[in-house]
Formats: C-alpha cells, structure tokens, sequence
C-alpha cells in the first residue's frame, strides 16, 4: 500500500527554508528538471548520480531537503519512490516563486526527462 513521506503543510512552508533549499546548485538543477519535464517524472537514484556526478546518499539527502522544504512530495509504494512538485501547493502560499527561480512557464515542458550534466 503506497504511504506519502512526511512533508509540511501549506500554511509551514517558509521562504527562507525554500531558497536555502534551492540555493544548492544540485537541488536546484533536480528541481528544473522536475518543474519543467513532463509528468509523471520517473528518474532513477543512478541516473541522477551519473548526471550529477554525486553518490546516493547525496541525491537521497537533496531529495530530502527538497521534500523537509515541502517543495516536493514522495509517495513510496515498496522499493518505489515516486516524487513530484508540489507545484499548487507552493504556487498558492508563494505566487510565482517556481517561475522565478526555476523557469518561466513559456519554458515548461522544454526539459527533456534527464539530469543536467
């Protein structure tokens, strides 16, 4: 039975814990990709370490911090993880922020589904 990790409310998201998240260029590369790719995102812990040039316990720690920020959201269902933006949750307490920070709306779907190298 799929069970949704622990994450903030709407109402707990903060804006310093965001861009103190975002500020990481990893974390936001990981984000871009997600924000901008189509959905559902399925990308797997090597080929993000591949891309990214970093082990797995790195890209599970930026998973982590991305999702303790609440700019994402895990859903996991057995040995699967399966991570998306939390893209109206955020939209609706920070209008724009994403767009902001991680593209303009004009560039969504432009991504291709990998990781930046």
């Amino acid at each position: 039975m799929p069970r949704k990790l622990p994450e903030p409310s709407i109402d707990e998201l903060d804006l310093t814990t965001i861009l103190s998240a975002l500020a990481d260029p990893a974390r936001r590369a990981i984000m871009t990709v997600m924000y901008r790719g189509p959905e559902p995102f399925d990308c797997s812990a090597s080929t993000w370490c591949a891309n990214l040039g970093v082990t797995p316990p790195t890209i599970s720690h930026h998973f982590r911090t991305l999702r303790e920020a609440g700019l994402t959201r895990t859903v996991v269902d057995g040995r699967t993880r399966s991570v998306r933006v939390r893209e109206e949750d955020v939209e609706k307490r920070f209008p724009g922020l994403l767009d902001a920070v991680l593209g303009h709306e004009q560039d969504r779907g432009t991504t291709g589904p990998t990781a930046p190298a």
